[in-house]
């Protein structure tokens, strides 16, 4: 029996190999993540050096080299990051909108107001923007994309963090997609907790998070060409807890 491994690809994927997704077919219905990537580093070996340093995620979450995947499931090759059915948080009563990949303006009162609540006496917003200059170089434009819904669960992922290491912390994160021009806000992280101490501490451990796990990518568009820039912290591995900072 032959069987069909069908895999999404994104970010500078795309672009070097040609397609955005890659339908391989085998004789096995199920490897390991690492077999998968041999086998696409097979097909493609012009590519090998990025795919050896990709993960592959299998149904939303990312999968460690000797997991065991099946023909059936929902696979995406993902390089290094730059950085429907009612849920059971919103079955618990939790915000179910705490957590949002758009490609719409994002404002960062809106994502505050989300984490603002009686018992809590501070609160703060991380805003990321488009900066024009970036070492001699002059950025026309960023453009952002993102394997959306895992993009979504692993930002729940830092949330349900931040409240397990800082007792009592909420946490909301809004992320651009598209097009983000020169100064205009690509990401916003708010924190609220009974004191500002932890907001402090709890909104750099979120960014951190964010840049190591997240499945966003960005381009920087240049006035002379363009680069996907990923993960720029050592050796790439979301599935590792985030090292103190």
């Amino acid at each position: 029996m032959t069987y069909t491994w069908s895999i999404k690809l994104f970010a500078g994927l795309p672009e070097r190999i040609g397609v955005s997704s890659l339908s391989l077919r085998s004789e096995e219905g199920q490897m390991t993540a690492m077999r998968l990537k041999e086998a696409v580093s097979a097909a493609y070996p012009e590519h090998g050096a990025l795919i050896r340093v990709s993960f592959i995620a299998c149904n939303h979450a990312y999968a460690a080299d000797d997991k065991m995947l099946l023909a059936t499931d929902e696979l995406a090759l993902l390089p290094p990051v730059s950085g429907g059915e009612e849920s059971q948080a919103a079955a618990d009563g939790e915000r179910d909108d705490l957590y949002v990949v758009t490609d719409e303006p994002i404002r960062s009162d809106d994502v505050l107001a989300k984490v603002i609540v009686p018992e809590h006496g501070a609160a703060i917003a991380f805003v990321g923007t488009t900066r024009e200059w970036t070492q001699g170089k002059r950025t026309v434009r960023l453009e952002y994309e993102a394997y959306a819904p895992m993009a979504v669960a692993t930002m729940k992922q830092i949330g349900d963090e931040i409240a397990a290491r800082w007792q009592g912390a909420l946490c909301a994160i809004s992320h651009r997609i598209g097009v983000v021009g020169l100064a205009e806000t690509s990401v916003v992280i708010a924190v609220s907790s009974p004191h500002r101490d932890i907001c402090y501490e709890a909104s750099r451990y979120a960014i951190e998070r964010l840049k190591q796990i997240v499945p966003i990518w960005k381009k920087e568009i240049w006035e002379d060409g363009s680069e996907w820039k990923g993960h720029q912290l050592g050796p790439w591995d979301p599935t590792a807890p985030l090292a103190e900072f």
